[in-house]
């Protein structure tokens, strides 16, 4: 029942009883009417019968005084009031209008009629006093005669005004009575009415509002304080409390739903900010082993529900090889064949289990069929690699993850991309496009690198300068095509030389360099001799004509012996200058400092 419905059956009842309290009142207000009015008759009839007795011996008393004075004056007040007398019914009209009754009257009627026949007694004795027979006139009014009817006319008047004194106290008694009674009722109506008005009170304000009301004020500071661990209380009955706690039970879902949203949106923003410094960190990557690093340790931190490899292209194998991993993936092979991913087959996404079926990767492994995820990794020029998760954990939102992992996927392609492009305009700006070998700015780098160390650590470090003898002979004879067919030979001797070939630079024209670090004076040179060797067993063809033997003469310095690490390049072009000049295909080593103290001039020697 609604809490309206019962505050106006409260306040229905309230007024029905006030209503009949009034009534009550009411009541006994017409109750002590009726008690007033029955004093007020009993006044007026004591005041109306009080001259009755009174008139029926006033006759008496007045012919008595005539007969014992025989005065004139008392005769005519005699007279006077006997004829003031007038009837009965006239004598008693004002006791009638006063409230006497029928029966009352004819008692008094009977008693005023005793009272009334004495009157001849009365004329026997004034006559007999005109006479002048005063002893008779006493005798007649003061005969006991005349006295018993004179004492039964006073007695009828007695019992008269009796009966009216009875009859009047027992209408004043009732009146009473009836008055007290009305007045009880009121005032037991008016108690009931306050007590339903003060269990209305309870009930409605207490009962139904206040307790209802500070459980729900105790929610409502806990859901204010955005805790929405709090529950409002339960309450199975319609009306406006609940009516409050069906709006609280609805606010709390809602900011359950928007703590939810936030957390989401939270969520969201910490994974975006991830993807965006790993996003600037692979921007800054010089090589792919930074970028397999960055990798590794970012990816983790943006779905940790999902293990996972990085592959790269191998593309003179077109395989798929594990450059990095993480949390530990155990459900797909190393290395395998590109058609063994039909994600890279199809150019898309594939997810052969989960919430869509498919058919698996040939480089999935393991008896059962792993929630995975294969993500092409594709640039300008095609295939990079293939980014490939499994799940670890049910828990999370997978639409979401996938929207997060193809955001990765597209970042570390493009991230490789741009390092595999990078990487291809610095082949092209750090390689010999002739001789493929690294040509004179790799040179810069790497010589300023090699030199540091080996000053630092105290170590020698040999120079080598080869020169192709009398180069131009052979673009003068045979053309440029075939000065380019000597200079590509001699570099693949020189590679195939040494053990680390990126330590063999072509320094310029038909001249080339060599370091060897670590490596001594004795063993430098025995080095260039067989370098000496190999280009002298080059035999060379060029459309159809033999392009002759191929020499070359080299310029060997080695620091600390031969000066310091920063000039060992000048000092080795120094000794070839003079092994050309000492007439070519021969290894002059620089001259040493005691040699400088005792000649004073630069000697070379021969080996």
């Amino acid at each position: 029942m609604r809490l309206a419905t019962i505050t106006n059956w409260a306040y229905g009842a309230t007024v029905a009883l006030t209503l009949f309290s009034g009534m009550t009142m009411l009541m006994a207000s017409s109750a002590q009417e009726q008690e007033r009015g029955a004093v007020g008759q009993r006044y007026a009839l004591d005041r109306a019968t009080a001259t009755v007795e009174d008139d029926v011996v006033a006759l008496s008393e007045l012919a008595r005084q005539y007969a014992i004075s025989g005065n004139a004056a008392d005769l005519t007040g005699y007279q006077s009031a006997k004829t003031a007398l007038g009837p009965v019914e006239a004598r008693t009209r004002h006791i009638l209008d006063a409230g006497a009754q029928a029966d009352e009257l004819r008692s008094l009627h009977e008693a005023v009629g005793w009272a009334d026949a004495l009157q001849a007694q009365q004329q026997q004795a004034i006559m007999a006093r005109s006479r002048g027979q005063p002893d008779t006139a006493i005798r007649i009014l003061f005969a006991p005669e005349y006295e018993r009817e004179l004492d039964r006319s006073r007695a009828a008047v007695e019992r008269f005004q009796y009966r009216l004194d009875q009859r009047t106290a027992d209408d004043l008694r009732a009146a009473e009575r009836t008055s007290r009674l009305w007045r009880t009722t009121s005032e037991v109506m008016l108690a009931v009415t306050g007590l339903l008005f003060l269990f209305v009170l309870y009930f409605v304000f207490r009962r139904r509002v206040l307790r209802p009301v500070v459980k729900l004020s105790d929610v409502i500071v806990r859901l204010a304080a955005q805790d929405y661990e709090a529950e409002p209380p339960t309450f199975e009955r319609v009306d406006e409390i609940g009516d409050m706690a069906q709006a609280l039970s609805v606010f709390r879902e809602n900011g359950i739903e928007r703590q939810r949203l936030e957390r989401e949106r939270d969520a969201d923003r910490s994974v975006r900010d991830i993807l965006s410094r790993m996003t600037q960190r692979m921007q800054g990557c010089d090589t792919v082993v930074e970028l397999e690093t960055i990798v590794s340790r970012f990816v983790p931190e943006v779905a940790p529900q999902f293990a996972g490899r990085l592959y790269l292209l191998d593309a003179q194998r077109n395989a798929l090889v594990s450059a990095c991993s993480w949390l530990e993936p155990a459900h797909s092979k190393q290395e395998f064949l590109a058609m063994a991913c039909w994600g890279l087959r199809r150019g898309a996404v594939h997810s052969p289990a989960g919430a869509s079926f498919d058919v698996p990767c040939d480089h999935l492994i393991g008896p059962e069929l792993p929630d995975s995820l294969c993500l092409p990794l594709t640039g300008q020029n095609g295939t990079l690699g293939l980014l490939y998760f499994e799940r670890r954990s049910s828990s999370s939102d997978d639409e979401l993850n996938h929207i997060y992992l193809q955001m990765l996927a597209e970042n570390i392609g493009l991230a490789l991309d741009n390092l595999r492009l990078r990487e291809a305009l610095r082949s092209l700006a750090m390689i010999d496009p002739l001789t493929a070998l690294p040509n004179r700015r790799q040179l810069d780098e790497v010589l300023a690198r090699e030199l540091a160390q080996a000053e630092r650590n105290g170590t020698p470090i040999c120079c080598a300068m080869i020169d192709i003898d009398h180069f131009k002979r052979f673009n003068d004879e045979y053309g440029h095509d075939a000065g380019d067919m000597v200079l590509r030979a001699v570099g693949k001797t020189l590679r195939e030389a040494v053990r680390d070939a990126n330590l063999v630079f072509r320094y310029g024209g038909e001249e080339f360099l060599m370091l060897l670090p670590g490596m001594a004076m004795d063993a430098a040179v025995a080095r260039a001799e067989e370098i000496l060797s190999r280009v002298a067993a080059i035999q060379l063809r060029h459309e159809g004509n033999d392009l002759g033997r191929v020499t070359a003469s080299i310029g060997l310095a080695c620091a600390p012996v031969h000066g310091e690490w920063k000039t060992v390049v000048q000092t080795a072009d120094a000794a070839l200058l003079r092994a050309k000049q000492a007439g070519r295909n021969r290894v002059l080593t620089a001259v040493t400092r005691a040699d400088l103290s005792t000649d004073g001039t630069a000697l070379a020697r021969a080996q």
